[in-house]
Order: C-alpha cells, then sequence, then structure tokens
C-alpha cells in the first residue's frame, strides 16, 4: 500500500486524489514528450539511411563512369573487328544498333525495378510507435507483435 501512496502523492485520501489528479494532468505533456522524441527518432534513423544511401549512389555513379569508359573502347574495337567484313559505315551502324536494343532492354528492366522499389521507411520508430500505442491503451507488452 505504502507504494500506492507515493504516487498518488500521500497516505491520506485527499493527498491521493491530488496525486492522482496531477498525474492525469500530466498525461498529455508526457504523451507530447513521446511523440516528439518518436519523431525525433524517425529523423534521425532517416538521415543515417539516407547518408549512407547517398555515399552508396556516389561510388556507384564513379564505377558507372568507368564502366562507360571501358565501352566505349569495346564499341570502338566492335566496329573495328566488323570492318574486315563489313565497310567502316555499315559496321558502325550494326554495332549502333546492337547497343540501342541492349539500351532499350536495361531501360525497361531498370524501369520496372523502380516501380516495384520500396521507400524508405523508419522500421524502428514505427515498431516503438506500435509498442507505445499498446501500452497506452494497456495492453500486454509482452506479446509478438503479429505485423
Amino acid at each position: 500500500m505504502a507504494m500506492f501512496d507515493s504516487i498518488l502523492g500521500g497516505s491520506d485520501g485527499e493527498g491521493g486524489i491530488k496525486g492522482l489528479f496531477n498525474l492525469v494532468r500530466s498525461l498529455p505533456e508526457t504523451i507530447s514528450r513521446i511523440i516528439r522524441g518518436e519523431i525525433d527518432l524517425a529523423k534521425a534513423e532517416l538521415i543515417a539511411k539516407l547518408k549512407k544511401a547517398g555515399i552508396g549512389i556516389g561510388m556507384l555513379v564513379v564505377a558507372a563512369l568507368f564502366a562507360f569508359l571501358v565501352l566505349e573502347v569495346l564499341v570502338a574495337a566492335a566496329i573495328l573487328a566488323l570492318t574486315a567484313v563489313f565497310t567502316p559505315w555499315l559496321s558502325a551502324l550494326l554495332v549502333a544498333a546492337g547497343l540501342l536494343i541492349v539500351a532499350a532492354l536495361f531501360g525497361l528492366a531498370g524501369y520496372r525495378m523502380l516501380k516495384k522499389g520500396t521507400p524508405p521507411v523508419p522500421s524502428e520508430t514505427v515498431k516503438n510507435l506500435k509498442s507505445d500505442v499498446r501500452t497506452l491503451r494497456g495492453e500486454d507488452t509482452n506479446e509478438p507483435e503479429n505485423g
């Protein structure tokens, strides 16, 4: 009983009710602090993920640049090899047509993959918010989640 007295604000009936009213009065502020904390956590999580993604994208751009330079050399080699069989202008035209087909296939595949892509989601924050809602509802927080 002493534990409840300290929570409610005393052992006498009136002080206990005042303590209970103080707890109820502080509830909106507490909920507001929790929500602000979760928003700050979501921001920090997204910033960290986006920084890593930005560095990865930068490295992929550099790799793509070098791959493009290699492709140019290979195209020139293919045109030169075909000149042994065809005239130079026809060799260049055939290589260009082949590259156009490859570019169209990769473009189509990339477009389809982009449509299937999922947006970055702050998964830890979503998990914490679900837990906070269960706690506020008075549900058992030890039960496993369904989703």
